[in-house]
This record gives structure tokens, sequence and C-alpha cells, in this order.
């Protein structure tokens, strides 16, 4: 397991990862740093703890409108292959009656 330091509003943190985590780590950290500092910006300085739950509350907002963006796009595809699904159907069926139209026409001129 490696440890490693990332920094939050200025404070160094000790943190430990599972093994070639660790620029995974280190970025992830600095989108909650990124967070954590807007928080104190716009809301002056509120001791680490409440900083810290503000800009995890907001990286959750974030989180979840983005499952939210994504499962409508899950259901937009699923509406979009269900739709290619019944139009090569309708294409099959189209297809199967001119063969039968033409065979009928070859038949008609034999």
């Amino acid at each position: 397991m490696a440890q490693i330091s990332v920094e939050v509003n200025g404070r160094p943190y000790a943190v430990g990862c599972e093994d070639g985590q660790e620029a995974h780590l280190l970025d992830l950290a600095a989108m909650f740093d990124h967070q954590v500092r807007q928080v104190s910006q716009d809301m002056g300085q509120l001791g680490d703890t409440r900083l810290f739950l503000m800009g995890a509350l907001l990286l959750a907002d974030e989180l979840a409108d983005a499952r939210a963006r994504l499962a409508a796009l899950k259901a937009d595809l699923d509406r979009a292959q269900a739709d290619r699904g019944r139009a090569e159907t309708r294409a099959v069926a189209a297809l199967e009656t001119a063969a039968k139209r033409i065979e009928n026409l070859a038949r008609e001129d034999a």
C-alpha cells in the first residue's frame, strides 16, 4: 500500500492508497481542493470541517447530476436501439415483399 501526501486548502494530509493509484488519488485530491477553495472564496473561512463538508456536498451534487444525465442518455440509447430494431424489422419485411413481387413478375414473364 502506497502512502502519499495530498494538499487540501493549503494543508498537507497523508493518505494511503493501492500501489499504482497514486496519480489518480492526486487528481481526486486536486478536484476536492478546488471545491474547498471555491467554497472558502464564496463563503469565507468556515473551518476545515465545514469547508470539507460543503466541498463534499458540492461534489456529491455534481455526481448526482452526472448520474441523472447518464441514466437519461442510457434511456435515449435504449429507445434508439429499439427504434433501430423496429426499422430493421420493417426493412426486412419490405425486402421480402419486394423479392416476392419480383419472383411473381419473373414467373409471369416466363
